[in-house]
């Protein structure tokens, strides 16, 4: 089952041997592997040439890992960062959990729960999860400027 605000449609725009190469990593079910996951997506748009959508990034990566932390799977997740079309980067986490995110509308006086709804602000509606049978993979996808694409 897929969930998602906004289905991506395949791209078409971009030939697959001129798309760069993905990076992963498996990182543990604790705080500080958002501090892992954000470098690797920081590094991988710095290579990429686009340094612009870091600070964006970072910040939808740490909601998706810090969501993956709460789930209490005890194994490792899986973080990655592709470029699945010129004009998008995709960020994804894996994890051992079928429960599906939650976009809650949290009160002003709420101390949590407005993580999806910044990532759902930040991809422009363009972020969901694919469950599986031994987990789920939530993504998000951020528009790479027309200029850089």
């Amino acid at each position: 089952m897929t969930t998602t605000s906004e289905r991506t449609p395949p791209a078409a725009d971009t030939p697959p041997a001129a798309l760069p190469a993905p990076a992963t990593i498996r990182l543990p079910y604790a705080p500080q592997s958002a501090r892992d996951a954000r470098r690797l997506v920081s590094a991988k748009l710095t290579e990429w040439g686009l340094p612009n959508l870091a600070d964006d990034a970072e910040l939808i990566i740490s909601e998706l890992v810090g969501n993956a932390v709460r789930t209490g799977c005890q194994t490792h997740m899986v973080v990655a960062v592709l470029r699945p079309t010129a004009g998008t980067v995709r960020l994804l986490v894996s994890d051992g959990s079928a429960s599906p995110p939650v976009q809650i509308d949290a009160g002003p006086t709420a101390e949590s729960g407005r993580g999806l709804t910044l990532v759902h602000h930040l991809t422009n509606g363009k972020w969901g999860v694919q469950l599986w049978p031994r987990g789920k993979v939530v993504h998000a996808d951020l528009a790479v400027p027309d200029d850089r694409a």
